[in-house]
């Protein structure tokens, strides 16, 4: 199969391509002796949140601080 890079560099896959991987949004791109791989990726947007989260060092009590002082200036706000 053969697939044509627009102006734009953009490639349209195949039907029979997206067909046999399913309904896929996002591909982890990497070139490997010449090749470009593609890999489907289900990005899990909770768990991208809580790796965030980590990442960040926030637990619990951080979080429900953040929240009881963003209604606090919201309150303020509104008044």
């Amino acid at each position: 199969m053969l697939a044509k890079m627009t102006a734009k560099n953009q490639l349209t896959l195949p039907k029979s391509v997206t067909k046999a991987i399913g309904p896929v949004e996002y591909f982890d791109i990497e070139t490997r002796d010449g090749q470009i791989i593609l890999t489907p990726v289900r990005i899990q947007r909770a768990d991208a949140v809580r790796a965030k989260l980590a990442a960040l060092e926030l637990d619990e009590q951080d979080i429900q601080d953040a929240v009881s002082w963003a209604r606090e200036e919201s309150d303020r706000a509104a008044q």
